[in-house]
């Protein structure tokens, strides 16, 4: 095989590449709803409070949705069955609006978020094996909220038979430091919205704010 042939070979091949992320199995995948429905006549976005018997994050705020599946044919399909098993409301009920940019979390998540609209006489039951309640702000809210920040930091640390001996004998074997990142916090009544759901409420907001002024939003 000569270079010319691999030109040609590689010519022909990347310009069709998908772009997929290539260590995505590193990564737990989820797809998450972000529920534009109408409260009183007026948009307002709905949350859910994780129920206390769940593992992961309990008790926390979070949009609807989870880990896409090998069934789910696309993560808005993941996002969209999770929606409907955690509130209770049917298919026919949610509107797809969407897709925001994916989110890659430094705690080893990549998210692909959508935003929705849940009909204004669908039911809402939500699933007690895993949502405690279900609560919503108002979007007027939301688009005059301004977020605190934090930031948290990004470390590194081997575990056990990691081949230091392939090293330069200078790698630290101990924790490392790598990048810190900010962490957004939004407060509404007694409500605590942080994290990454903080994180893609402020993209959604930002849409809000610049791509939808002057059209109606229900």
């Amino acid at each position: 095989m000569d270079t010319h042939t691999v030109r040609r070979a590689l010519a022909g091949a990347l310009p069709s590449h998908s772009g997929k992320i290539a260590n995505a199995e590193d990564y737990l995948q989820a797809a998450v709803t972000i529920p534009l429905i109408e409260i009183a006549g007026q948009p307002a976005v709905l949350f859910e409070v994780r129920s206390g018997k769940l593992n992961w994050q309990p008790g926390e705020i979070c949009f609807p949705g989870g880990r896409i599946e090998s069934r789910d044919s696309s993560p808005l399909e993941a996002a969209i069955r999770e929606t409907v098993e955690e509130l209770g409301v049917k298919k026919d009920n949610i509107a797809a609006l969407g897709a925001l940019d994916l989110l890659v979390s430094p705690i080893g998540v990549i998210l692909y978020p959508y935003a929705v609209h849940i009909a204004t006489d669908a039911v809402v039951a939500p699933n007690t094996d895993e949502v405690a309640e279900v609560f919503t702000v108002p979007l007027d809210f939301l688009l005059a909220a301004k977020p605190q920040t934090a930031y948290m930091e990004t470390a590194t640390r081997p575990l056990a038979g990691f081949p230091f001996e392939l090293l330069p004998t200078e790698y630290p074997q101990g924790y490392r430091g790598r990048a810190k990142y900010p962490v957004l916090f939004y407060q509404y009544n007694h409500y605590v919205i942080w994290g990454v759901t903080a994180r893609v409420l402020t993209a959604f907001i930002g849409i809000c704010q610049n791509r939808m002024s002057g059209y109606p939003l229900l």
